[in-house]
């Protein structure tokens, strides 16, 4: 594998470690940053993100908002992991006075109340055929979750799931990732999707073959 350089932004909210242990298991090199500059110049930028919806205020304080969206407006293929995918849409009623960037349209809500919230656990993803970030993951192959609020489908939705109601697992569109779930607690299926990630070509967002060895890994 030509080793990537993937960019994980902390904005002071992600499972960071996990995230950063994932991708070094992969053979990526991995750069953890703050500083809008190396999230501008990245090559791949993943945004992790566990907690409040309002966390994500941050990105705006810190210029790091821009950064990423600037980045991700000139091609930068861009990973958003769980309140990451969530910050890709509009918003979310968790923190109505913090705006998502709007990627994709529709707010998050809360789960039903026939259900608890949380929602913490293995569901299954039912996969829409032609997911590069899904390249080579079975369908209903079963992810880690942990959330309260969840994401409409959109058409951009490669992969739904259910809990109480029906919602986005993932979404991809151009150069633009997310995942609800923690690729970087779900095994071999979520180093499969990371692998993906890594293998996607910001010139041409398509996937390269894996080599033999990374495959026996995932």
């Amino acid at each position: 594998m030509n080793r990537p350089t993937i960019t994980i932004v902390d904005y002071g909210a992600g499972n960071l470690n996990s995230v950063k242990k994932a991708f070094d298991y992969l053979g990526a090199d991995v750069v953890v940053t703050t500083q809008p500059a190396a999230v501008a110049a990245a090559d791949k930028i993943v945004l992790p993100g566990v907690g409040h919806f309002s966390a994500l205020g941050a990105l705006e304080n810190t210029g790091l908002r821009d950064a990423v969206l600037q980045a991700a407006s000139a091609g930068k293929p861009l990973l958003g992991i769980c309140l990451g995918m969530q910050w890709l849409f509009a918003g979310s009623d968790e923190a109505p006075e913090c705006a998502g960037a709007g990627i994709f349209a529709g707010q998050c809500r809360p789960f039903p109340s026939s259900v608890k919230s949380p929602h913490v656990g293995w569901n299954s993803l039912a996969v829409r055929e032609g997911s590069r970030l899904l390249r080579e993951v079975a369908p209903e192959s079963f992810v880690y979750f942990t959330h309260s609020f969840q994401a409409p489908v959109v058409a951009a939705t490669t992969a739904a799931t259910e809990y109480g109601t029906r919602f986005s697992a993932v979404v991809e569109q151009g150069n633009i990732f997310g995942v609800q779930f923690h690729p970087e607690k779900s095994w071999k299926v979520g180093l499969r999707i990371l692998w993906n990630f890594c293998e996607l070509n910001s010139d041409d967002p398509s996937l390269l073959g894996a080599n033999s060895r990374t495959a026996d890994r995932c």
